[in-house]
């Protein structure tokens, strides 16, 4: 399967959805579908976008937050794991995109290639939903069942090791970050009256 067409499937579901996604290949990818307010792209924050959707999830539990990572940030983040799986927040989906290596950044293997299973290591974490798809329709599935559970899920959906042509986004990292901090506080803002 290729990243492309995981994140095409859902892309409709993501809209109503507030998404962080690691640097590289997701994040150019994703935008090349259509930029929305409610979409961050953490440049710059290899290994970290978990952990920023584990602070908004906590944050803002009456949001769905959908956290788009890869193996290799994950790897060297581990530790996120065990504090989602602590606090398990309802409304934390947190998908991996699994090719094997760490493309962005010249291609070179990772652990997933030599036999580390990353849903399994979830599991032992204590993630009370994971699992892993290869295909275009599981995926889709599982993102499903996952939006529907509410309940702290992660999916680690193999794809190709295979991406654009520029691994680049055509927003800038300061406009991105203030238009959706500004996405976070409409809710708040509105709730309380707020112009």
């Amino acid at each position: 399967m290729r990243r492309l067409a995981a994140l095409t499937a859902v892309y409709a579901q993501l809209e109503r959805c507030v998404v962080v996604t690691i640097m590289g290949a997701v994040a150019a990818e994703l935008q090349s579908l259509g930029h929305r307010p409610n979409f961050f792209y953490l440049q710059h924050a290899m290994g970290l976008a978990s952990s920023m959707g584990l602070g908004i999830a906590l944050a803002r539990p009456e949001l769905q937050v959908v956290v788009l990572d890869g193996d290799g940030s994950l790897l060297m983040n581990l530790g996120s794991l065990t504090t989602m799986a602590r606090y398990r927040p309802q409304n934390l989906l947190h998908i991996v995109f699994d090719n094997a290596s760490l493309l962005s950044v010249g291609g070179f293997p990772t652990a997933t290639a030599t036999g580390s299973d990353l849903a399994a290591i979830a599991a032992a974490a204590g993630v009370p939903r994971s699992g892993t798809v290869r295909d275009t329709d599981a995926f889709m599935a599982a993102v499903d069942d996952a939006l529907a559970a509410h309940e702290l899920t992660t999916i680690v959906a193999t794809v190709e090791a295979t991406g654009p042509a520029t691994f680049l986004t055509d927003l800038s990292l300061l406009e991105n970050r203030f238009q959706f901090q500004r996405y976070l506080r409409a809710p708040v803002e509105q709730s309380a009256g707020a112009p």
